[in-house]
């Protein structure tokens, strides 16, 4: 008698949305998905929220005949080795969430978290851009910045669980405010906010009308994607603030690759999307702080072959593989 195929949910916790797959935990084919608004200014509200994904995935998987064998969870933020997001700037107010821990208790399926930038790393470490590179950065830029790091082929997961945070480095101590309460992060010039905050500060030169008009007249109010629309329609003064933002994204990768030194750097998420042009910007503009770069070989910026799904994908990916399932 055949068995039933099994799948494997996973879900990406994000700034602003939660997103759920099913998923058989080693292709990239997605089987149903489902996409919640993460609540913003109810911490209480999260975990329901979560749950909520996920009972709608079970329900799928069971009219489908692909029962679920494991759950992984990506949340962004500092997840130590036992599954407990410690702290995310990105989703205020959630402290020590214990997430797998309530999803084995309520559905009784194995169930890890992880860093959502880790789960990312793996998926394009596994079947996306990474693949063949031992030694690789991966980069994630939304509403914050995410990162994975692959060395020797292997997830770096550090003491705690929580290397893989390259956004809270300090780039510039007279930068602005970052969602992490500190001054001048890098995910504050090189992230969805970090665009914003860079389209302010041509606006306290005079500039960047039309992505204030985009805001609803408020400066106060520009977010990212303002300056995205802006730059789509073909604004000069938005084409500057993607140009300086290149720049910031630039010198933080370059600080890493002095670090880690990888062969590959994948830069993802909605920003990285938004031309091949930035892409080869960043990547042309990397060796202007990598020391020695005239003597090295030189570091390939690539965009992501996943895109918004490569949390959620990432995350059924590490439950296939520590679960080991059918």
């Amino acid at each position: 008698m055949f068995k039933k195929p099994t799948t494997c949910v996973g879900i990406d916790v994000g700034g602003t949305k939660i997103l759920g797959v099913l998923n058989n935990g080693i292709s990239q084919d997605i089987i149903s998905e489902h996409k919640l608004p993460t609540p913003k200014d109810d911490p209480d509200a999260v975990v329901p929220q979560i749950l909520k994904v996920l009972e709608l995935l079970m329900a799928d998987a069971e009219e489908l005949g692909h029962p679920v064998s494991a759950v992984g969870v990506g949340v962004p933020g500092l997840v130590d080795h036992s599954g407990v997001l410690r702290y995310g700037p990105n989703v205020p107010g959630v402290l020590n969430l214990e997430i797998a821990s309530i999803i084995r208790q309520r559905f009784g399926l194995p169930a890890i978290a992880e860093n959502d930038g880790t789960l990312a790393a793996l998926l394009e470490h596994r079947l996306g851009a990474a693949s063949g590179h031992d030694n690789a950065l991966v980069i994630t830029q939304g509403t914050g910045i995410g990162a994975g790091l692959i060395m020797n082929g292997q997830i770096v997961r550090g003491a705690n669980g929580f290397a893989g945070e390259p956004g809270h480095a300090l780039i510039d101590p007279e930068g602005p405010m970052c969602a992490c309460q500190q001054v001048g992060c890098w995910e504050a010039l090189s992230s969805g906010a970090g665009l914003a905050n860079i389209a302010k500060l041509l606006v306290e030169e005079g500039k960047a009308l039309a992505i204030v008009e985009l805001a609803g007249g408020d400066s106060a109010a520009i977010r990212g994607e303002h300056v995205a629309q802006a730059f789509e329609a073909g604004d000069s003064d938005a084409a500057e603030v993607f140009d300086r933002f290149a720049t910031w994204v630039a010198v933080g990768i370059s600080n890493w690759c002095a670090l880690l030194d990888p062969s590959v750097v994948v830069l993802g998420g909605g920003l990285a999307s938004i031309s091949q042009h930035f892409i080869e910007k960043v990547e042309q503009r990397v060796p202007d702080r990598l020391l020695g770069a005239q003597y090295r070989p030189a570091v390939k910026v690539v965009p992501a072959k996943f895109s918004y799904e490569s949390g959620a994908l990432g995350a059924a990916l590490r439950a296939k593989e520590l679960f080991k399932t059918r």
